[in-house]
């Protein structure tokens, strides 16, 4: 992969974190769910490291991270989980999947371009958060579905 296209990549990730950060931020102010709130914070937080990471990895090839990606992304963020807040938490959970679903294709993508060793470590490390996070809340689905059946 030549390094302008990896950059890209990297930016287009970094924008990607940058903005679930806000939108689980944004959803975690607003659910009345504790148990909720503190996996959306938790889950923002690990969001949080990869837009660290990702700020990192673009710097240490000489590049600087997009600003547009660092301007824009968190106003998406905010907007896409001021919206979601308005709908009910099913809703909010499918949706949150669907991104997570989303950044786990992209991240495949790109390991499958990346032989580099502390690059494929790295976007792996953050493929199986995204995984993990799509897996809490499809569980957290189920749980609301058996729930509303009681």
């Amino acid at each position: 992969m030549e390094e302008k296209d990896l950059i890209r990549s990297l930016n287009w990730f970094y924008s990607l974190e940058i903005e679930q950060v806000d939108l689980y931020k944004s959803q975690a102010r607003a659910a009345t769910d504790i148990y909720l709130r503190q996996a959306l914070t938790r889950v923002a937080a690990m969001e949080q490291e990869h837009v660290i990471n990702l700020e990192a990895e673009i710097s240490r090839r000489g590049a600087t991270p997009t600003r547009l990606g660092a301007i824009i992304a968190p106003l998406l963020g905010v907007a896409t989980g001021t919206i979601l807040n308005w709908t009910n938490t099913r809703t909010l959970l499918w949706a949150n999947i669907t991104l997570e679903e989303k950044a786990m294709a992209d991240y495949k993508r790109l390991i499958l371009k990346v032989a580099e060793k502390p690059l494929f470590n790295l976007l792996w490390s953050h493929l199986i958060d995204e995984d993990l996070h799509a897996a809490w809340f499809s569980n957290k689905l189920k749980e609301l579905d058996r729930l509303a059946l009681h």
